[in-house]
């Protein structure tokens, strides 16, 4: 069951999502800004609250979390294998736009039903997930649904617990993400489709290049500076990282620019999970200088604590 996981997370999960029939469109939320914006108000406290819900635990091949050729994962004497991973969604509550998510958890239905489930067809390989929090457990509990979905990327692991938000709700990604795979594994196709359904046009956040080249592009999500989008290419195109000012302070959400706590504490870029390996080290780089910069950030990863 280990080997049969770790390859459905590898060859499925983290290094590639299917294309579907949804189209995009470039958002009509969100300004782009230059960073010195964004750097300007960070160790400002925030209106917004946070809070992470991991609706799994897991696990994944560290190969394709971490890359094992870099100098220091081999000087850690780090090797192939299992690795614990959880998949998380985050809720964020503006003060005056209201409720949204950073992912989606996993469906309820692939813990009560998961043949029934977007990616049921998956079923005999999920059966060593254990399930936290659904996120269609956590939407009953709720007075409002979300009013929208900001990804990180399209993979399976960040859009496994799409089909319990309500149809319409908006969802947002950075650029390119549904046209960078253009050949997919049908059971993954057949899910991500079955996933979005419902949820219309993708939007995709219109970055600019920034001047200062200190990231690929900055979105200011809601025009206040609470919420910025950061564009960290590399493990997808569209790659896309969130911080969050709060009451406490910034809180950033890397996604899967760094899966795991030992590759951000020890500098080292996810392994072959990336499309490029090369270009998310350097996006790692930026989160890592920009944490080093103001290190009041409290830094979310992407499948660890």
């Amino acid at each position: 069951m280990r080997k049969l996981l770790s390859l459905c997370v590898g060859v499925l999960l983290f290094t590639g999502c299917a294309t579907s029939s949804h189209d995009t469109q470039k958002s009509s939320l969100g300004t782009p800004r230059p960073f010195s914006a964004l750097e300007a108000v960070i160790d400002a406290p925030g209106t917004v609250t946070v809070e992470t819900i991991a609706s799994s635990d897991w696990e994944a091949d560290r190969g394709g979390l971490i890359n094992l050729q870099h100098p220091r994962a081999q000087a850690a004497g780090l090797t192939a294998g299992p690795e614990p991973v959880q998949v998380y969604f985050h809720v964020l509550k503006h003060p005056t736009q209201g409720t949204f998510l950073i992912e989606t958890g996993v469906e309820r239905a692939m813990r009560d039903a998961p043949t029934q489930a977007a990616f049921g067809a998956m079923a005999d390989s999920l059966k060593g997930m254990k399930f936290n929090m659904p996120l269609g457990d956590w939407l009953a509990q709720q007075k409002e649904a979300p009013r929208g979905v900001f990804l990180t990327h399209l993979h399976f692991d960040h859009i496994s617990g799409m089909a319990d938000v309500p149809a319409k709700t908006a969802v947002y990604m950075g650029p390119g993400e549904l046209a960078s795979i253009e050949h997919a594994d049908a059971v993954v196709r057949e899910g991500t489709q079955r996933a979005l359904q419902g949820k219309g046009s993708l939007q995709e956040w219109a970055y600019e290049a920034d001047a200062a080249g200190r990231f690929a592009g900055v979105v200011d999500v809601f025009g206040d500076g609470s919420v910025w989008a950061l564009w960290v290419p590399g493990h997808t195109p569209g790659s896309t990282a969130y911080l969050v000012r709060t009451p406490q302070g910034p809180v950033l959400f890397t996604g899967d620019a760094c899966h795991t706590r030992w590759g951000w504490e020890h500098d080292v870029e996810p392994g072959t999970f990336s499309e490029d390996i090369a270009r998310s080290a350097g996006s790692l780089a930026q989160l890592r200088r920009l944490v080093a910069e103001h290190p009041a950030v409290d830094v979310r990863f992407g499948h660890q604590r």
